[in-house]
């Protein structure tokens, strides 16, 4: 048997080394390598795994390694920007139909989102979605309708990290009318004041469309946050002249990175949490009373009610209305000072003795 002994192998007419050895038993290629027979890393043939679908893992069974998409369990990180992204707490409407009055000021629809439209009234409500996305956003066009827009303003304390980066917004879309949706990203110009529908006090960061069709499908885009935008950012989609047929939206995330990942579930719990921040309903849904109080006072004097405990602590002083009110021996409920965990509200005593308040309410914090 002959011996080679080389320590650089160099074609005649190339300049690249094409391999050169040590005296420690190692190769290293100067280019590619192409194996024309079986070749075998440590006696084993190397493996070759299909990527398959866009964000899956590359995980073993124990025999194999295998492409496959990771589990979808709910969690209670901060990975999505935007709250209740799933569109599956609805304090307001406890997914009931909802008006949205043709140019009028924005209408909360299910908790953090918000609508409104122009040329005529739509008709916007959470929806059943099929497994495993238990719900939808849908609205139902109608006969002069020119826009429908649908957003949520992000809080600085959820957003400000983003300012001088890159974040990626995906949602899934359908339209069986239309098929171009507009999305559009701002930053508050005043850390979280964002102004009205008549006087916006924002900024746009960048906007673009989508090309939809009416199968529910999932897009996505990279948007560069300026470095300004530490002040709280809002997402808007929106469409035209949806004069009939619907528009569907669901699994909203806007996440850190340009890189899309699977959307983020989060524990109905801690997301229900998360949009109290915001607004509070004392009974969704329900017109059984959720608070009652009974007194003793003079006549003819207004009387206080004592404070009433908000559910968790908001972002800040709330606006409450009430409903479904019942007063003995008394009248004229009044609201006093609000506080971001309670508020007060006081009373006129009818006459002498004993009086009592039941009613529901609604606090109000939003953006």
């Amino acid at each position: 048997m002959s011996t080679l002994k080389a320590i650089n192998v160099v074609h005649p007419s190339g300049t690249v080394t094409n391999i050169v050895n040590d005296n420690a038993g190692n190769i290293t290629v100067g280019n590619n390598l192409t194996v024309t027979g079986t070749a075998t890393i440590n006696g084993a043939a190397p493996i070759t795994v299909a990527p398959g679908a866009f964000g899956n893992l590359l995980t073993s069974n124990g025999t194999a390694w295998i492409s496959q998409a990771p589990a979808n369990t709910p969690t209670s990180s901060g990975l999505n920007r935007l709250i209740n992204g799933d569109l599956a707490t609805d304090q307001r409407n406890s997914g009931a139909a909802q008006t949205i009055i043709a140019g009028a000021a924005l209408a909360y629809t299910v908790d953090r989102f918000y609508a409104y439209c122009t040329g005529a009234n739509v008709t916007g409500q959470q929806i059943a979605g099929a497994t495993p996305n238990q719900y939808r956003y849908q609205f139902t066009g109608a006969a002069s309708v020119t826009a429908i827009n649908f957003a949520q303003r992000i809080e600085a304390f959820n957003s400000a990290d983003l300012a001088g980066t890159t974040a990626t917004f995906s949602v899934d879309l359908a339209n069986s009318l239309l098929t171009t949706v507009t999305w559009t990203a701002y930053y508050a110009n005043t850390t979280n004041t964002f102004g009205t529908l008549a006087s916006p006090n924002v900024t746009s960061i960048a906007t673009g469309t989508f090309t939809v069709t009416s199968t529910v499908t999932r897009y996505n885009v990279q948007i560069a946050i300026p470095s300004a935008a530490y002040t709280g950012l809002q997402i808007v989609l929106s469409v035209g002249a949806q004069t009939s047929g619907t528009w569907t939206i669901g699994n909203l995330q806007l996440e850190s990175g340009s890189v899309m990942t699977p959307f983020q579930r989060i524990i109905y719990s801690d997301q229900l949490a998360q949009c109290q921040r915001y607004f509070v309903d004392s009974n969704p849904g329900n017109s059984t009373i959720a608070y009652t109080f009974i007194g003793y006072s003079p006549s003819g004097v207004g009387w206080p009610i004592g404070a009433i405990p908000l559910s968790v602590t908001m972002r800040a002083a709330p606006t409450i209305s009430t409903r479904n009110v019942a007063l003995i021996n008394a009248s004229s409920l009044a609201i006093g000072s609000t506080f971001p965990n309670y508020f007060y509200g006081s009373v006129t005593v009818s006459g002498a003795g004993s009086y009592t308040v039941t009613l529901n309410y609604a606090a109000s914090a939003e953006l």
